[in-house]
C-alpha cells in the first residue's frame, strides 16, 4: 500500500506525528526535508482530525438506551 493510500489507526498517526514534531523540532533538517516532513504532518493531523469527528459523530448519535445508531458515511 502506498504511503499516501495507507491509513493509520488514531493511536498510530498520533504517535507518527509526535515523532515528526519531534524531528522539525531538532533543528538538524535541510529545508528540503523539513518541508517534505512537515507535508507528511499535515497529512497525519488531517487524518487524525477526520478520526476524531467521526468518533464525536458516533458519539452523538447514541441513544437514550445507550444504542449506537448506524451512519452512512
Amino acid at each position: 500500500m502506498s504511503e499516501a493510500a495507507e491509513i493509520l489507526s488514531f493511536e498510530a498517526a498520533l504517535a507518527e506525528l509526535a515523532k515528526i514534531v519531534a524531528q522539525l523540532e531538532s533543528g538538524d533538517l535541510s529545508l528540503e526535508a523539513s518541508l517534505d516532513l512537515f507535508e507528511k504532518g499535515q497529512k497525519l493531523a488531517q487524518q487524525c482530525n477526520v478520526q476524531l469527528e467521526t468518533a464525536a459523530l458516533r458519539i452523538e448519535q447514541l441513544t437514550s438506551d445507550g444504542e449506537i445508531v448506524e451512519l452512512d458515511l
